[in-house]
Formats: structure tokens, sequence, C-alpha cells
């Protein structure tokens, strides 16, 4: 027999190496919640109590994984994202907080507007797309991913929450070949954007257990993505239709200078709630000349 509050201390110290103190606190109140079937309340209450052995296994042994920097949205299979719970894997990136507040941004700003035609870039769980569509119910949702893994997913978390997106297995930087005549209202992307010299600054349980190919960009290129896709929107957006990025803090004025000289309007960098420029947003103009060679 022994007590949760042993079991706390040891995830605090056994994860410090890997995670500081709140996050390791975090990590416990996750497990011993999802494991131990307790709400937030019932688990401070029970810290004390003594439990077999045997109860506690499961605890044991998730400590056992997450010292091997696996993350606990993978352990357990799901994340949560803007009051919905996604399936993710080893193919999909974890949905994160600061994409909830792009979400948000986007439905502030054209909730009022019905019947909206919408395309995400780089979808990956489908949390973008699926949140939107459940929040704009009459609009129409397309979502696209080079990576059939993720769209497995993502068609998965659609059926499970009930949304209407269309999903297509495409590379985006070859969108000429992709698309035909379809236009749309709304084109957001949360792109690959963390170039490679960043790597060192990175937790280790996301390099080793997320999906490279949708964290990084070439060190020559870091701007890639959204020199395509605001091409991509320069042909396929509608007039005064607008455009929405995730992006890089550190690249995020010249994100705006790129997306400015592509003739783009009103464009804005929009800090998120740790004051971090981490959203873009900008207007097609209602007559434009698309300049792709910039």
């Amino acid at each position: 027999m022994e007590t949760l509050m042993h079991v706390r201390q040891a995830y605090l110290a056994q994860l410090s190496a890997l995670y500081d103190e709140e996050e390791a606190k975090s990590l416990f109140q996750i497990a011993a919640e999802e494991l131990l079937q307790l709400s937030r309340i019932s688990l401070t209450m029970s810290l004390q109590q003594t439990w077999p052995a045997e109860a506690l296994t499961p605890l044991w042994s998730c400590l056992e994984r997450l010292k091997q920097g696996e993350p606990i949205q993978h352990i357990f299979g799901r994340a949560p994202f803007f009051g919905y719970t996604f399936r993710v894997d080893e193919h999909t990136l974890i949905p994160r907080p600061e994409t909830e507040e792009l979400v948000d941004l986007i439905l502030n700003e054209n909730k009022q507007h019905p019947g909206l035609r919408l395309i995400d870039i780089g979808t990956g769980s489908g949390c973008i797309a699926i949140s939107l569509q459940k929040n704009l119910p009459s609009s129409t949702v397309t979502a696209v991913d080079v990576s059939k893994e993720a769209l497995a997913v993502a068609r998965a978390n659609a059926e499970t929450l009930e949304a209407a997106v269309e999903f297509r297995c495409l590379d985006i930087l070859e969108w000429e070949l992709a698309f035909g005549e379809e236009q749309f209202d709304i084109v957001v992307s949360n792109p690959p954007y963390i170039t490679q010299s960043e790597k060192q600054a990175m937790h280790a349980n996301v390099l080793q257990h997320e999906p490279h190919t949708a964290l990084f960009v070439p060190e020559k290129a870091p701007l890639l993505f959204y020199d395509y896709i605001a091409d991509f929107a320069l042909h396929h957006l509608s007039a005064n239709g607008k455009l929405y990025f995730e992006m890089n803090q550190y690249l995020a004025n010249e994100t705006k200078d790129l997306i400015q000289k592509k003739g783009f309007k009103d464009v804005k960098i929009i800090n998120d709630i740790n004051g971090v420029a981490r959203m873009l947003s900008a207007r097609k103009q209602a007559k434009m000349i698309a300049n792709l060679d910039v």
C-alpha cells in the first residue's frame, strides 16, 4: 500500500531532467485523473489516501514512458483543443494553445458571415478545420495535408466529432497541379516554420516524437511555405477573402513583409496571450493582380 502523494513526489523527482516542477505536477495530475478516474477535486482530497500497489501500477508505467520523453498526449492518444478532444499520434503535431488563439481570431472576425468556404492547409490532426466547422456550421471546410497517415487521424477526428470536413491528400508546394478554379473565402495554415538552427532550443519530447515534416523548414528558405501558400491564396481567395497564418515569432516581420509584397492589404501581426508575435492576418484586394515573382 502506498499513497498518491508518494507517487506524485516520484513524478516530480524523476521527471526533473525533462520538465520543470509545474509541468511535472501537471503531468502527474493528468495521469492520475485519467488512469484512476478521479476528478481534480477528488484527486486533491485523495493524495494522502493509501492505494493497493496493483491499482497504482498504471501510474508507474506512465511515469516510465514519460521519462523516455514520450508526450503524455501520445501515451493516452488524445489531446484537448478548443473544447474538443482530438486523437493524436506520432504522425500529427500535438494541438497547442497558441493555435486555439488562431481559431478564436478567425471565428471572431468571420462568425457573422454565413456560408463561408474555408481551406486549412497542413491540417495534421484536423484540429483547426474541425473546430472551425463546428463553430461555423454553415461553412464549407476543406483540409489538406501531404501525410496520408495524418489525414487518417484527421478523418477519424472528424467522424468522432461529427464535423463535415472534406480531406484531400496533396502537397501544397504543388498547388498549381491540384486545384482548378476553386475559390475560398478563408485560407488558414499553421505550416512548418521552425528552422534547423532552432532545434537545439526545443524540448526533447518534441524532437523525438512529433513529425519533423510538420515542424521544420530549410535554413535557407524559412518562409518557403508562406511563400507558396500566399501564391495559392492570390489565385484561390475570393475578392476581399482573408489569409491567416500561425508563424515563427522570430520571423514575424519578414513574414509580414513577404505578404505585403505579394499585394495583400491589411496585413497584421497579432500577438498571442503571452505577448509573442504568433499570428498574421491579411486581406486580398477586391481587384488584385497576382505577383508571383516575390
